[in-house]
């Protein structure tokens, strides 16, 4: 027995010491990669500038998840600032000869990708070479390489050029099958965040809408496309329609690419571009070595403050996506940091919480009474990301940020069929007429869809309210474009929702002259935790499960599932966009 209980122990302790030297070995790998990404970085000469498959643009630092699944992902995040100001800094740069375009498969979203495209163009002002190569390349990728002056294809490989389309998925069946009631009330006939869970088909305004939208963006990604490769727009209008880019020799008779060359070609190709020796090495600095090598650099004291807000907006002190308690804490701070002379608020939200949006704007309100407060759009501004804009002094928005949707709506599903069905039922006390105004298995009271409905139209009104306030413009003419229909950026400008068509570095450099600086240093806000904080912060079990999810699932349908399950749907009304836009 004594042996037994020997081994026994000697086992624990075992497993004890392994486990101690695992998180040992864990934590020092964390700081061998964070010292490694803090070093610097030398530009070396006859550098090209490589845009590849490591990169991945994103709008915000709080964008940036660690975790302890993803030691396999070797990809960068790169602020869009930083990107976009990497490349105006190689247009300059001796040591930079020319940039080469080889993402087959972009992670950035579109008004990125029109912010990196129009950075690349002003590049090519240099004299400097641009060249793009693709293997099996996504359209959004396409889109960024169509702007080289040569886009080189392999001759096994493929352009999934086929213009865009959007699948709205509908719940109601599902909901009516297994018994789940789900109690909808908004403001405006475009609000169409609600469909799903009401309908079994697209809504007349949802379609007109979404067509819209979808032809406003793809006609302005396509012109550039066929402009940069030099096709007549009808021409190429029968190639998108015939996805001719999937085939290689297509490709090249129909001007989407130059030639079909292997990759090693290619790089041979660039090695005579900078009049290399066959003995010399082919250098290559990707864009997130790049901007290593210039983002620590030290300028005047005075700062332009980027506070980023991406992601939805919900009530709580959490750090990824948009929390109110977090944002007011972040807002108060840059009132009153004496450094910071202007303020951008970079947003890129499809929104979501009433309140906690409505907290988000008194509170920009009071910083824009001391200082410039300048709004850029990213891919997002709808809804409570719009709301929160609302106390701008000037509102720069891009062709194709997805822009508006002001409208209001609440959802509460309830189980009394189903409960019912399996020999569920409840009985109520209560010490008010409406203590249960709502339950989880009987919906809503008919005093309860009433009052909620009330509220409903309140936010809505308020919500207009503070958007005549902000566009000068009468209730009714912005109740004309609201209903809760969503506008792309251009259209947005025509009808006076935002005051420019501009990216974030052209808001920053309106903030830095409304705040008359010249020499200045542009500070993110919040500042991007390091990988120990990522990773730790997301050690708690409920974060795990859903990433391990998230994972298995695919990100798109995990949406999908979080819109039937998040408790959050029930609790709140909601300032809210129901759909995304990718070039995919």
């Amino acid at each position: 027995m004594k042996s037994f209980f020997k081994n026994v122990l000697a086992n624990i302790v075992a497993i004890a010491i392994l486990c101690c030297l695992f998180f040992i070995f864990f934590i020092v790998m964390i700081a061998v990669g964070s010292a490694s990404e803090s070093s610097s970085v030398e530009v070396k000469k006859n550098s090209v500038l490589t845009i590849n498959l490591k990169t991945e643009i994103i709008d915000s630092p709080t964008e940036v998840q660690k975790d302890v699944f993803a030691f396999s992902n070797k990809s960068k995040e790169i602020l869009i600032y930083d990107a976009v100001e990497a490349i105006r800094k190689a247009k300059d740069d001796k040591n930079i000869k020319g940039i080469s375009i080889e993402a087959d498969d972009l992670n950035a979203g579109i008004t990125q990708i029109d912010d990196l495209r129009t950075a690349i163009s002003d590049f090519k002002k240099s004299g400097k070479f641009v060249y793009a190569y693709g293997n099996t390349v996504s359209q959004s990728s396409y889109y960024l390489g169509s702007v080289a002056d040569q886009y080189f294809l392999n001759p096994s490989g493929g352009i999934e050029l086929k213009g865009l389309s959007t699948e709205v998925t509908f719940f109601k069946e599902f909901a009516e099958k297994y018994g789940i009631g789900i109690e909808v009330i908004r403001h405006g006939k475009f609000k169409s965040a609600v469909e799903p869970f009401i309908a079994n088909e697209i809504s007349p305004e949802n379609k007109e809408q979404l067509s819209t939208l979808l032809n406003d963006i793809w006609n302005s990604t396509s012109s550039k496309i066929a402009v940069s490769r030099k096709i007549e727009l009808p021409q190429f209008k029968t190639v998108v329609d015939s996805l001719y880019g999937m085939i290689p020799e297509e490709s090249v008779k129909f001007k989407l690419a130059d030639k079909l060359i292997q990759k090693t070609e290619y790089d041979q190709m660039l090695k005579s571009k900078l009049s290399l020796k066959e003995k010399d090495k082919l250098s290559k600095i990707s864009l997130s070595k790049y901007v290593d090598s210039f983002k620590n650099e030290e300028k005047s004291g005075d700062r332009v403050a980027v506070l980023y807000a991406s992601g939805s907006i919900n009530s709580g002190d959490e750090y990824n996506e948009i929390y109110s308690e977090k944002y007011l804490k972040y807002i108060k701070d840059l009132q009153n940091d004496k450094k910071v002379k202007a303020v951008v608020l970079r947003i890129n939200s499809p929104g979501g919480s009433a309140n906690a949006s409505d907290e988000i704007l008194f509170e920009l309100q009071q910083l824009k009474k001391k200082k410039p407060l300048i709004v850029s759009f990213g891919d997002y501004a709808a809804s409570g990301g719009y709301y929160i804009a609302m106390a701008a002094d000037k509102i720069y928005s891009q062709p194709n940020t997805l822009t508006g949707s002001i409208g209001v709506f609440g959802v509460l599903p309830y189980f009394k069929e189903i409960a019912n069905k399996n020999g569920v039922r409840s009985d109520i006390v209560a010490t008010n007429a409406n203590s249960a105004y709502y339950s989880s298995l009987n919906g809503l009271s008919p005093h309860g869809v009433a009052m909620i409905t009330k509220s409903v139209e309140g936010t809505y009104k308020r919500f207009v309210h503070f958007v005549t306030q902000n566009r000068k413009k009468s209730f009714e003419q912005i109740d004309a474009v609201g209903g809760g229909r969503v506008w792309s950026g251009t259209r947005a400008k025509e009808i006076g929702l935002v005051d420019e068509l501009g990216s974030l570095n052209d808001a920053v450099k309106f903030a830095a002259a409304k705040a008359n600086l010249k020499d200045y240093r542009v500070k993110s806000y919040p500042e991007e935790k390091t990988a120990f904080e990522q990773i730790f912060d997301g050690m708690n079990e409920d974060d795990i499960s859903a990433r391990v999810l998230k994972n298995k699932i695919g990100k798109s349908n995990y949406e999908i599932l979080m819109q039937l399950t998040d408790k959050k749907l029930k609790s709140e009304v909601k300032m809210e966009m129901p759909f995304q836009i990718r070039i995919d």
